[in-house]
């Protein structure tokens, strides 16, 4: 499979683009345990235009996470091709245009999964952008807006003659956000459309190995992309690549090995922003890393990780639980 220029082994999975999830921390330790592809935090066009700080840090990338996207979304033309310029000179593997974020304050004011409701805009913005960078440019979206209105299998042919190198179709309507199950069927007859020639990746309930080899042998996806369930897991993609590829599980990630994963990303986060903002971006990830879960009694200790302020703290919270176990 490839995107524009970039080759791909033989069933490639994806990090799925998730705010507040997918720093650089995150990313390098998703790429160093298989992950085919990266993505940034999904990044405001207006705030990039106006170069509001805290916006334009997100377009820090290394060689190591490569390849890495970008993701962009907006609602005004303009702004979002503007946005696509100032982020190709961070030179990105992909540009990737958010028509897929749910959340009220997303696609409550008409950009991400609301530009579900005006395709013209949302086509005409896809064009643009595509014509403005030389950069590959792909799409992530949803099924449709609500269940009366499932546009996917037309909107992807739409997309696909506006130039697009790749489209990732999360299984779900916006109006679903992330309850019910995703629905897989309108991605596959996407990918069985003889006239789409572009890459389709698939997005939603991927939880597990099985469910990767499942999405691929039943629904003819190009790649996987990787969600929520990647929170305080990054070597999830370890473990779906030894199951795609015929090894057994490894047996050295037992929950020492994990928790040392974990406190690595602490540290690496910590030594990038700074203490406080570093413990800020990996609470979320410790909070909801499945390494704890099944522990007795262990809800004032998630509470305590979760107020902790300082490295010191933290860690000595971290290295107590590891003596439980």
């Amino acid at each position: 499979m490839k995107i524009g220029n970039i080759s791909f082994d033989k069933q490639p999975v994806f990090l799925a683009p998730m705010e507040d999830v997918t720093d650089l921390g995150f990313r390098l330790l998703c790429k160093r345990y298989g992950a085919s592809m990266v993505y940034t935090e999904f990044v405001s066009a207006e705030a990039l235009v106006r170069s509001v700080k805290s916006t334009v840090d997100k377009l820090t990338i290394r060689d190591e996470e490569r390849p890495v996207g970008i993701q962009i979304y907006g609602r005004d033309v303009d702004a979002m091709v503007e946005a696509a310029r100032i982020v190709e000179q961070a030179h990105p593997d992909v540009i990737d245009l958010n028509f897929g974020c749910p959340v009220k304050k997303v696609a409550g004011k008409g950009a991400g999964a609301g530009m579900l409701r005006n395709i013209p805009l949302l086509l005409e913005i896809t064009r643009r952008v595509v014509d403005a960078v030389k950069v590959p440019v792909t799409v992530k979206t949803r099924l449709g807006w609500d269940k009366e209105n499932l546009i996917i299998t037309t909107l992807a042919e739409q997309l696909q003659d506006c130039g697009i190198s790749a489209l990732t179709i999360h299984g779900r309507t916006r109006s679903q956000m992330y309850t019910g199950e995703a629905d897989w069927s309108l991605i596959g007859e996407v990918c069985r459309n003889p006239r789409i020639h572009i890459p389709i990746i698939g997005n939603g309930d991927i939880t597990t190995p099985e469910d990767v080899r499942r999405a691929f042998e039943d629904y003819g996806v190009d790649a996987v992309m990787v969600g929520r369930a990647t929170f305080g897991r990054p070597w999830i993609f370890k473990e779906i690549r030894d199951y795609l590829d015929g090894r057994e599980p490894d047996t050295t990630m037992d929950f020492s090995w994990k928790l040392d994963v974990l406190l690595e990303q602490l540290r690496i986060n910590v030594e990038r922003i700074d203490e406080k903002r570093g413990i800020l971006h990996t609470r979320r990830h410790l909070a909801n890393s499945p390494i704890f879960k099944g522990i007795p009694n262990f809800r004032p200790t998630r509470i305590a990780i979760l107020r902790a302020e300082t490295m010191a703290e933290l860690t000595a919270i971290l290295e107590e639980v590891r003596q439980m176990m």
